[in-house]
Protein backbone atom coordinates (compact mmCIF):
# COMPACT_ATOMS: atom_id res chain seq x y z
CA UNK A 1 0.00 0.00 0.00
CA UNK A 2 1.01 3.57 -0.59
CA UNK A 3 -0.63 6.44 1.26
CA UNK A 4 -0.51 10.20 0.73
CA UNK A 5 0.42 11.57 4.12
CA UNK A 6 -1.45 14.88 3.80
CA UNK A 7 -4.85 13.40 2.83
CA UNK A 8 -4.32 9.83 4.11
CA UNK A 9 -5.82 8.56 0.86
CA UNK A 10 -4.57 5.24 -0.47
CA UNK A 11 -2.78 6.14 -3.71
CA UNK A 12 -1.35 2.73 -4.54
CA UNK A 13 -2.36 -0.81 -3.72
CA UNK A 14 -0.97 -4.14 -4.83
CA UNK A 15 -1.38 -7.65 -3.44
CA UNK A 16 1.68 -9.80 -4.00
CA UNK A 17 2.79 -13.16 -2.67
CA UNK A 18 6.40 -12.08 -2.20
CA UNK A 19 8.07 -8.69 -2.09
CA UNK A 20 10.56 -9.36 -4.86
CA UNK A 21 12.47 -6.60 -6.58
CA UNK A 22 10.59 -7.04 -9.88
CA UNK A 23 7.14 -6.98 -8.27
CA UNK A 24 7.97 -4.01 -6.08
CA UNK A 25 9.53 -2.08 -8.97
CA UNK A 26 6.32 -2.49 -10.99
CA UNK A 27 4.40 -1.14 -8.00
CA UNK A 28 6.74 1.85 -7.60
CA UNK A 29 6.48 2.62 -11.32
CA UNK A 30 2.68 2.89 -11.01
CA UNK A 31 2.73 5.27 -8.02
CA UNK A 32 1.72 8.91 -8.58
CA UNK A 33 4.55 11.46 -8.61
CA UNK A 34 5.64 12.78 -5.21
CA UNK A 35 8.48 14.88 -3.85
CA UNK A 36 9.55 12.08 -1.51
CA UNK A 37 8.68 8.49 -0.69
CA UNK A 38 9.15 6.98 2.77
CA UNK A 39 9.60 3.31 3.57
CA UNK A 40 10.88 1.08 6.33
CA UNK A 41 14.26 -0.65 6.27
CA UNK A 42 13.21 -3.69 4.23
CA UNK A 43 16.10 -4.50 1.86
CA UNK A 44 14.10 -4.43 -1.38
CA UNK A 45 12.97 -0.82 -0.82
CA UNK A 46 16.58 0.34 -0.76
CA UNK A 47 17.35 -1.34 -4.09
CA UNK A 48 14.36 0.04 -6.02
CA UNK A 49 14.72 2.71 -8.67
CA UNK A 50 12.64 5.63 -7.43
CA UNK A 51 11.59 8.50 -9.73
CA UNK A 52 14.58 10.78 -10.37
CA UNK A 53 12.79 13.98 -9.29
CA UNK A 54 11.97 12.59 -5.85
CA UNK A 55 13.77 11.46 -2.72
CA UNK A 56 13.51 8.10 -0.99
CA UNK A 57 13.61 8.32 2.81
CA UNK A 58 14.28 5.21 4.88
CA UNK A 59 12.57 5.49 8.23
CA UNK A 60 14.71 3.98 10.96
CA UNK A 61 12.26 4.26 13.86
CA UNK A 62 9.03 4.28 11.83
CA UNK A 63 8.78 8.02 12.42
CA UNK A 64 8.12 8.58 8.71
CA UNK A 65 5.82 5.57 8.22
CA UNK A 66 3.25 6.07 10.99
CA UNK A 67 0.45 6.74 8.47
CA UNK A 68 0.89 3.46 6.61
CA UNK A 69 1.33 1.58 9.90
CA UNK A 70 -2.07 2.86 11.08
CA UNK A 71 -3.57 1.82 7.75
CA UNK A 72 -2.11 -1.68 8.20
CA UNK A 73 -3.78 -1.84 11.62
CA UNK A 74 -7.10 -0.81 10.02
CA UNK A 75 -6.69 -3.56 7.43
CA UNK A 76 -6.18 -6.18 10.12
CA UNK A 77 -9.12 -4.80 12.10
CA UNK A 78 -11.68 -4.67 9.29
CA UNK A 79 -10.60 -7.67 7.20
CA UNK A 80 -10.90 -10.95 9.07
CA UNK A 81 -8.68 -12.68 6.54
CA UNK A 82 -5.75 -10.51 7.66
CA UNK A 83 -6.15 -10.71 11.43
CA UNK A 84 -3.17 -11.94 13.35
CA UNK A 85 -3.22 -15.11 15.43
CA UNK A 86 -6.16 -16.43 13.56
CA UNK A 87 -6.90 -19.46 11.45
CA UNK A 88 -8.93 -17.33 9.11
CA UNK A 89 -6.81 -16.66 6.08
CA UNK A 90 -7.44 -16.45 2.37
CA UNK A 91 -6.80 -19.60 0.45
CA UNK A 92 -8.00 -17.94 -2.74
CA UNK A 93 -5.64 -15.24 -3.98
CA UNK A 94 -8.37 -13.55 -6.04
CA UNK A 95 -10.65 -13.32 -2.98
CA UNK A 96 -7.92 -11.60 -0.99
CA UNK A 97 -7.25 -9.18 -3.86
CA UNK A 98 -10.96 -8.34 -4.16
CA UNK A 99 -11.26 -7.81 -0.41
CA UNK A 100 -8.27 -5.43 -0.40
CA UNK A 101 -9.69 -3.50 -3.37
CA UNK A 102 -13.08 -3.19 -1.68
CA UNK A 103 -11.44 -2.03 1.56
CA UNK A 104 -9.40 0.54 -0.40
CA UNK A 105 -12.49 1.88 -2.16
CA UNK A 106 -14.45 2.25 1.11
CA UNK A 107 -11.47 3.66 2.99
CA UNK A 108 -10.80 6.33 0.35
CA UNK A 109 -14.52 7.15 0.11
CA UNK A 110 -14.63 7.73 3.88
CA UNK A 111 -11.43 9.80 3.82
CA UNK A 112 -12.84 12.03 1.05
CA UNK A 113 -16.00 12.62 3.10
CA UNK A 114 -13.90 13.52 6.13
CA UNK A 115 -11.80 15.92 4.06
CA UNK A 116 -14.99 17.59 2.74
CA UNK A 117 -16.71 17.71 6.16
CA UNK A 118 -14.03 17.84 8.89
CA UNK A 119 -16.48 18.47 11.73
CA UNK A 120 -18.06 15.03 11.11
CA UNK A 121 -14.73 13.22 11.44
CA UNK A 122 -16.01 10.61 13.89
CA UNK A 123 -19.45 10.42 12.32
CA UNK A 124 -18.46 8.48 9.19
CA UNK A 125 -18.02 4.79 9.98
CA UNK A 126 -15.94 2.53 7.79
CA UNK A 127 -18.64 0.04 6.94
CA UNK A 128 -19.01 -2.52 4.20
Amino acid sequence: MAVARDTRLIVGCCVMKERTWAAMQQFVDRLPPASHYCSDQFDVYQQLIWPPSSAHIISEKKEETYTIESLNADLRTYLGRLKRRSRCFSRCWQALTRAIRMFTWHYNRRRRLILQHPKYRNGFPLSF
